[in-house]
């Protein structure tokens, strides 16, 4: 798939910020709102022109997805973050020798000076450990060895597997429970032995973690909500 662009299109009123990709897989356009962002799926032969006149024939169901959307939770003070399934009040404590330190169910800081970002890279690091672990136990179980870890931003993905044996995850995982994080390595090393979706593969995904079945229906209900954690709220529309 393309990177694409972005494009402001005016909406029931308001300016909306659209990205537009193309796919060369896509068979028709499409529409997607997930954590506040309209996407829009161009298929081979499709003009841009085209796809925001189908965006603009959907407006009702856009604007009333947009409505359903949470309100965004930045890492700032007095926020509540979840962690490893379980929620933590962000707090400042004037003094604190450490940047950012953790407690059961706080995360303390030093200053709200840059409290947007290290939140959010204390919760990068926690997922790239997690995901380490938790690949190299899977990977011991079959066999394979994965060719390398990337830790990424991505909207519609919590994970991916490349030919060359390198996985991606999303870090918003590290805020779901355990078993989800677990599921997901295991999702993706199962990739390495078979680069489908197939029975064999989803045989590998449930005997390397038995709990794949919950863990596919907890992303499916509580999933989409990741995505709105750091996220700041929009600016004014016009």
């Amino acid at each position: 798939m393309s990177i694409g662009r972005y494009r402001e299109v005016r909406l029931g009123g308001r300016g909306l910020r659209v990205a537009v990709r193309r796919n060369p897989r896509a068979r028709r356009i499409s529409l997607r709102v997930q954590g506040g962002e309209v996407r829009l799926t161009l298929p081979p032969g499709a003009s841009e022109a085209a796809g925001l006149a189908f965006l603009k024939s959907r407006g009702e169901w856009i604007e009333a997805r947009l409505r359903d959307t949470p309100e965004p939770v930045p890492f700032r003070p007095g926020a509540a973050v979840p962690f490893r399934g379980r929620s933590r009040l962000i707090c400042v404590v004037p003094g604190l020798r450490d940047p950012l330190r953790v407690e059961e169910d706080r995360i303390l800081l030093a200053t709200a000076a840059g409290c947007e970002r290290l939140v959010e890279g204390w919760l990068r690091r926690e997922a790239r450990l997690a995901f380490e672990e938790a690949a190299a136990r899977h990977a011991a179980a079959l066999g394979v060895e994965p060719g390398g870890i990337s830790i990424r931003d991505q909207k519609t993905r919590w994970g991916s597997a490349s030919a060359a044996g390198r996985l991606n995850f999303n870090w918003r995982a590290v805020m779901a429970p355990p078993f989800v994080l677990d599921y997901l390595a295991a999702h993706e090393v199962a990739h390495l032995r078979e680069m489908n979706h197939g029975p064999r593969f989803w045989s590998l995904c449930r005997r390397l973690c038995p709990e794949t079945d919950a863990a596919e229906r907890w992303l499916k209900a509580e999933g989409p909500g990741l995505h709105r954690y750091g996220r700041a709220p929009a600016g004014p529309e016009g």
